[in-house]
């Protein structure tokens, strides 16, 4: 199994190292690196590369520094397959592993380019080899993202029939021979009885007449309008891919039903058998989820995934195909200072554990966050929705930006933080100020702030500043004994407040319905609600959070404009200088 890639210097990747596991979804924003990553892996095992393929080209060098050289490592374990070992002969170690290197240099002065090719036990034990003898029994298969469909089907409908021929039985054979004869017969009468259609004997006759006129020998010669179709190899190979309804066939001409099919073609002449191997293949695919709608996008990835029964590795942008895939099967690409990198180093424990306290509601997570930049983490579905209809309205547009807005509710902050960080995707997170007792005691303590400085201590790098200042206002965070909290707990919890938007964590002044009813957009929401006072108001609002929340934005969400300079706004124009960092 092909289970590290290391690039250094090559094209987008300055030094990157990207573990895979047997099945293996890449993903990542376009332009990211996915296509080099593939290329990468197939300069050192695609049959289908040329030499010529195999030069190197001045836009492989890595463009943001200037480099002469660059390197691609392969490494492999558990190679145990006798073909392999055969044919690698001394090259596989006592542990079985195994390392295929290309190295590629450029003259700084001449420009001139070359490559070698490198196969060992490990990268210290390296001997160059002349070429990429290997690839019979070591090798990939690629499927790319721009698949001519129609040529592809029809070729390999020839191959499916063939290979279906070679597996009759010799029952089946005879029968076919039978069917066969009995289909040529009714073939000729079909040729013969064309010519006798009126509008085929009219045509014929026209145009031998026009060709009278031409020259004297085409009167030695008629010409008439032949079906072919009693050539019977010539008739069944040129049969069509339909779809049969209701007892009517349909020729099948969406691009997305076409893929399917063809992914299914290339699945099944691709297939290994169960019998001793004669090569060990990967299989790489590029983007499946062309033209297919979201149930069928993942059945695909469910598909492919059981159907080859070698390594895949899958690149997408599709958060359905991506739902599929076990968390430690996911590789992110993402770029920073102009490198691309993988989160946690590719196919990870750190990703697979983070996704651990999800158990069941895993499908909790939208996929989408996956394909994120930046996450803003929110409290609940009002929340959610708020955030969303603010940022159509200040001009933060979440879609371009690549950021995406996920509630916490029911799983808190910390779960989705571990998997953000473990993917290493950016995040804010807004929380309620809220004030609640201290179980089994008799006082009651801050707990959104104590909430926050719990992420702090368990995910960022904890700086004494802030430690300072929260060994400092702490002990005030806790310990009185009504919901009412003095000025000295007060003035504690904001000195906290403010230190921690530092760390990307804004807190509200109490929640967002109380937050909004003292914002500039007071009067729409008072006048919304019937002119009730502020307080029933805010009570309306908690009642049915999202329902009123969704009624009020339906309404009103024009008068969030306001906002744009106020606290409340702050966390969202944060994901957006985030964003417009990366």
């Amino acid at each position: 199994m092909l289970s590290r890639v290391t690039l250094k210097g090559f094209r987008n990747f300055m030094d990157a190292t990207i573990n895979l596991n047997d099945k293996t979804l890449v993903i990542g924003a376009n332009d990211v690196g996915k296509t080099n990553l593939l290329w990468a892996i197939r300069l050192l095992l695609d049959r289908g590369l040329s030499d010529y393929d195999l030069e190197p080209l001045d836009s492989d060098f890595y463009a943001y520094e200037e480099i002469h050289s660059f390197n691609i490592n392969l490494f492999f374990k558990n190679v145990t397959e006798d073909c392999v070992l055969s044919r690698l002969k001394g090259k596989v170690g006592e542990n079985n592993e195994l390392c295929l290197s290309y190295k590629a240099v450029r003259d700084k002065s001449t420009g001139a380019k070359s490559y070698s090719l490198y196969a060992g036990p490990d990268v210290d034990q390296l001997e160059e080899i002349q070429e990429r003898y290997y690839l019979k029994v070591l090798n990939v298969k690629y499927i790319g993202s721009r698949r001519d469909l129609n040529p592809y089907v029809k070729r390999e409908k020839a191959y499916l029939f063939q290979q279906a021929k070679e597996n009759r039985s010799e029952e089946q054979e005879n029968a076919d021979d039978n069917l066969y004869q009995k289909i040529l017969t009714d073939l000729k009468s079909v040729d013969s009885r064309i010519p006798k259609l009126n509008f085929i004997a009219t045509a014929t006759k026209t145009i031998n007449e026009e060709l009278n006129k031409l020259s004297l020998h085409h009167t030695k010669q008629q010409i008439v309008f032949d079906a072919v179709s009693s050539d019977v190899d010539n008739f069944i190979n040129n049969v069509s891919i339909a779809s049969n309804t209701n007892g009517q066939n349909v020729a099948v001409g969406g691009d997305g039903r076409l893929n399917q099919i063809y992914l299914a073609l290339w699945a099944s002449r691709n297939d290994l058998t169960e019998d001793a191997l004669k090569e060990v293949t990967i299989f790489c695919i590029e983007e499946p989820e062309a033209h297919l709608h979201p149930h069928q996008q993942r059945k695909l990835a469910d598909y492919l995934n059981e159907s080859l029964k070698g390594q895949v590795l899958i690149s997408s942008h599709s958060p359905q195909i991506a739902s599929e895939f076990s968390p430690n099967a996911i590789v992110r690409l993402f770029t920073l200072e102009n490198k691309t990198v993988a989160a946690s180093k590719g196919c990870s424990k750190i990703i697979d554990d983070a996704f651990e306290d999800f158990g069941y509601r895993m499908s909790i997570i939208p996929a989408e966050a996956f394909f994120s930049d930046v996450v803003f983490l929110v409290e609940g579905p009002s929340e959610e929705l708020f955030y969303k209809t603010l940022s159509t309205q200040i001009d933060v547009d979440l879609d371009m930006l690549n950021i995406s807005i996920l509630m916490v509710d029911g799983v808190g902050f910390g779960t989705f933080i571990n998997i953000l960080n473990s993917l290493e995707i950016s995040w804010v997170l807004r929380t309620d100020n809220d004030i609640s007792k201290v179980p089994y005691k008799e006082h009651y303590h801050f707990a959104g702030v104590n909430r926050c400085i719990g992420f702090y201590d368990d995910y960022t790098q904890c700086d004494p500043a802030t430690n300072a200042l929260i060994a400092k206002h702490g002990i005030h965070l806790t310990g009185f004994p009504t919901n009412m909290p003095e000025l000295v707990h007060l003035k504690a919890a904001q000195a906290i407040i403010a230190n921690l938007e530092k760390y990307d964590m804004y807190l509200s002044e109490k929640d967002l319905e109380n937050d909004l009813i003292n914002s500039a957009i007071k009067s729409d929401l008072v006048r919304h609600f019937n002119n009730r006072t502020e307080a029933k108001v805010i009570k309306v609002m908690q009642e049915k959070k999202a329902i009123r929340m969704y009624e009020f934005l339906k309404k009103n969400k024009a008068s969030l404009a306001v906002l744009k300079d106020s606290q409340i706004a702050k966390p969202l124009l944060r994901c957006k200088e985030l964003a417009e960092l990366i």
